[in-house]
């Protein structure tokens, strides 16, 4: 589906890749409608733009079932319609093992990244499949189909969306709305600083990932739109490790974990527990 002239809401569009998306949307001359927790994100997202009425704001948690709700009438009420949506808001947990994962971090990832989308796909699909053609488009991640160390409930929720995904992909067959799987690798974001997670400096075999950028990763995933891919693979080791992953699941997961444990703060010793109060992650 091509883009152009068409209304686009795009969720996380305060910020980094959904920040960008929006950016390139209004610059190839779309409509949006930026969603995102953060009015300050929103505020410079329309900064950038200079986008004028093309671009409305809706302050908003995904996590908020009713607040999502009410969003397709804001959205219809400013641009006429709804014509695609891209769900980029996400959080990523603190990097640590699930032992040691306090239960308010493992509840607050599911609700944003997994229940959000859920509200989102249910708020929206109704009007999309009510036009000529749509797209709805979901970002998982590459940690959705690999298992991270220190990412578990994070993959867990990622991976929940992909299948997630996947299945409204043969729901709609039949229908004119199209449907994405966006698995992106490392790309260059606050998502961290986001999610109130202080990621320290890989250490032992690790090796730091090149990150994508984000306005490269944005010009991806808007082709990737455009030419109806089911699955959107976002920089070279989202498309490397997904060919790992499926040639040999057990080797691509040994790779990943060299790679990624010195992310990982030291075991909790036996009996104790290595949790941060809610406060200390920003939640």
């Amino acid at each position: 589906m091509k883009l152009k002239d068409k209304v686009v809401v795009v969720t996380g569009g305060g910020s980094g890749m959904g920040q960008e998306c929006v950016l390139a949307l209004l610059a190839g001359g779309s409509r949006v409608a930026a969603v995102d927790l953060r009015e300050a994100g929103l505020q410079e997202t329309a900064r950038k733009a200079g986008a004028g009425d093309r671009l409305s704001l809706h302050v908003a948690n995904v996590a908020d079932r009713e607040a999502v709700r009410a969003l397709p009438d804001a959205v219809v009420a400013h641009h006429g319609a709804v014509d695609a949506v891209i769900q980029a808001a996400g959080i990523i947990q603190p990097f640590e093992r699930i032992l040691d994962l306090d239960d308010e971090a493992i509840e607050r990832v599911l609700q944003v990244n997994l229940y959000g989308t859920i509200h989102v796909v249910r708020a929206f699909l109704p009007h999309l499949l009510q036009r000529p053609e749509a797209h709805l488009a979901t970002v998982s991640s590459m940690g959705g189909f690999l298992p991270v160390p220190g990412q578990a409930i994070y993959g867990a929720s990622k991976a929940a969306v992909k299948l997630m995904t996947e299945a409204l992909y043969t729901e709609l067959l039949e229908t004119r709305v199209h449907v994405s799987c966006i698995l992106p690798g490392a790309v260059a974001t606050h998502i961290s600083e986001n999610s109130g997670v202080t990621i320290d400096a890989l250490s032992g075999d690790g090796k730091a990932p090149r990150a994508l950028p984000a306005p490269e990763a944005a010009r991806i995933i808007l082709d990737g739109i455009e030419a109806d891919k089911v699955h959107i693979l976002v920089g070279p080791d989202s498309k490397m490790m997904y060919l790992a992953s499926r040639a040999a699941p057990e080797r691509a997961a040994r790779l990943i974990q060299r790679q990624m444990k010195g992310l990982l703060r030291p075991r909790a010793a036996p009996g104790t527990w290595c949790c941060r109060r809610r406060a200390d992650y920003g939640a």
